[in-house]
């Protein structure tokens, strides 16, 4: 039980959770969620941290896309943003690369989220450890996140 399915829980939010076997080998976790559990890649959404100007936020974005950082910056109406150092987002996250759920993270930070989530009913997110994802409609994600839909 991880933090994130803990706090789904303790808010009586519906999700469902989803396991596989992680392959050790792999580097793009959220292709391989997708791959894995036979799901359309386009629900399959990754949790990034990223640093604007010197703060970090988290993009919660599909598995198919890459982030637009500078459309990201001015989402967040900052000037410049890149991908945060692995050891900054974990250590800010309280979750390993790979395993980062927008959920239950050791330090809420600003969130947005990727547009074309509005498209699904449900999309699926990192449940807080690698090959654990959650099933959760993009309406409780706003709400338990704080977060805003973007284009980015």
């Amino acid at each position: 039980m991880t933090p994130a399915i803990k706090l789904l829980e303790k808010h009586q939010i519906l999700f469902e959770v989803l396991q596989f076997k992680h392959i050790e080998t792999s580097v793009n976790f959220a292709n391989e969620a997708a791959e894995q559990l036979c799901l359309k890649p386009e629900t399959v959404f990754k949790t990034i941290v990223i640093n604007v100007d010197g703060v970090l936020h988290i993009a919660i974005l599909p598995s198919t896309n890459k982030v637009d950082l500078k459309a990201y910056a001015k989402a967040c109406k900052g000037k410049r943003a890149e991908l945060a150092d692995a050891q900054l987002a974990q250590s800010s996250t309280g979750y390993v690369i790979g395993g980062i759920s927008p959920f239950a993270q050791k330090k809420r930070l600003k969130t947005l989220l990727h547009h074309s989530a509005k498209h699904h009913s449900h999309v699926y997110v990192s449940a807080g450890r690698r090959g654990l994802e959650v099933k959760v409609s993009p309406r409780d994600i706003v709400r338990m996140c704080g977060a805003n839909f973007a284009t980015f």
